[in-house]
């Protein structure tokens, strides 16, 4: 929980956290190490100094570490886990749905654990679907269209096998598509991450909620051209966050587009732990203030609501989290973990 300078207390949801192993040991090949190292990059280029990590810690950190920095000495109250495989570039892949599982079945009330699939498996990615939901009851996946898989670097959303995959995901129950659209990592391919396909897909699939991770940065305009005709669609602010500390001036003008266009309601916060952590952006985005300029050009504002809803109220609301019986549940679960 993060309690205001005012004292008052706000409910948060990080919409997009990870439990990665990057580590020298699960590299499979050279991408494997450059991959990382790119994470490693953004880490450092956009961190406050005192927040840096050393780099083996970054590359492999444990179940622990990642309590104690989003809950204990971090203001979430539930984290969203997201799963990307890459196992062209990681022997046990990077960070899979069985990995994350394994700190929600420590902590269940704080982790809800997404997966993914890649359509390019055809059946196989159907099978994969039916023993993600049933054996860990997922509400929700990451996309990750950049991903190679043997000569392929890359899918689009609105692919016949793609189609395939989300009309059974629709049917199953599975509502929360999270894509990865937004800055590229070495070395996929950036056009690989274009947005374009959003468009359809979500068009197509009207039943599911189409998160669009990093706002599709560096195609802000373009993802917000397409989200306001989208209902259905999303912005997820990780990596758009961070900018908050190292360009301010930047992201008040990203932050006003997303007001503008998506509207307040479909905007969620997201660390992109463990690149960064949370309290520190939490911290700073409540203290935000608009430019007064960029305030009357668009004719909107980041108020203390509109703070609240996209820290936690706006991700609550998709994945159906009863925010006062989560309190309730919380409270009798006390925070502790085996280190202490």
């Amino acid at each position: 929980m993060y309690t205001t300078p005012e004292g008052k207390d706000i409910f948060i949801v990080d919409g997009h956290t990870h439990f990665w192993d990057g580590s020298p040991e699960n590299q499979a090949n050279i991408h494997g190490k450059q991959f990382i190292e790119c994470f490693y990059a953004y880490h450092t280029a956009l961190s406050p100094q005192e927040q840096l990590w050393e780099k083996a810690k970054f590359e492999k950190y444990s179940a622990d570490d990642l309590y104690r920095d989003l809950f204990i000495d971090g203001p979430d109250d539930v984290a969203i886990v997201q799963s990307t495989y890459l196992l062209d570039f990681y022997k046990n892949g990077f960070n899979t749905i069985e990995r994350n599982a394994t700190v929600a079945e420590r902590f269940p009330e704080r982790f809800i654990v997404n997966g993914s699939f890649d359509p390019r498996d055809g059946e196989k990615a159907l099978e994969y679907i039916h023993y993600m939901k049933e054996t860990y009851d997922i509400q929700g996946v990451k996309m990750y269209t950049a991903e190679w898989n043997g000569a392929s670097r890359g899918w689009r959303l609105n692919d016949p096998d793609a189609y395939k995959c989300f009309e059974l995901c629709d049917k199953l129950g599975i509502r929360n598509i999270h894509v990865h659209k937004g800055p590229t990592i070495i070395p996929l391919s950036k056009d690989a991450f274009d947005v374009h396909d959003v468009d359809y897909a979500a068009t197509d699939f009207q039943n599911l909620n189409w998160v669009i991770e990093h706002c599709g940065l560096p195609r802000l305009d373009d993802f917000c051209w397409i989200a306001v005709q989208e209902t259905n669609v999303y912005g997820g602010l990780a990596v758009a966050l961070p900018f908050i500390h190292s360009r301010p001036r930047y992201f008040a003008e990203m932050i006003a587009e997303l007001l503008f266009w998506v509207g307040e309601d479909n905007i969620l916060f997201g660390s992109d732990y463990a690149i960064w952590t949370p309290q520190w952006l939490v911290e700073k985005f409540w203290a935000f203030e608009l430019p007064e300029d960029v305030k009357q050009e668009r004719g909107v504002d980041l108020t203390p609501e509109i703070k609240e809803k996209i820290l936690g109220l706006n991700a609550a609301r998709l994945y159906g989290i009863d925010i006062e019986a989560k309190k309730k549940a919380l409270a009798q679960s006390p925070i502790s973990i085996a280190a202490e």
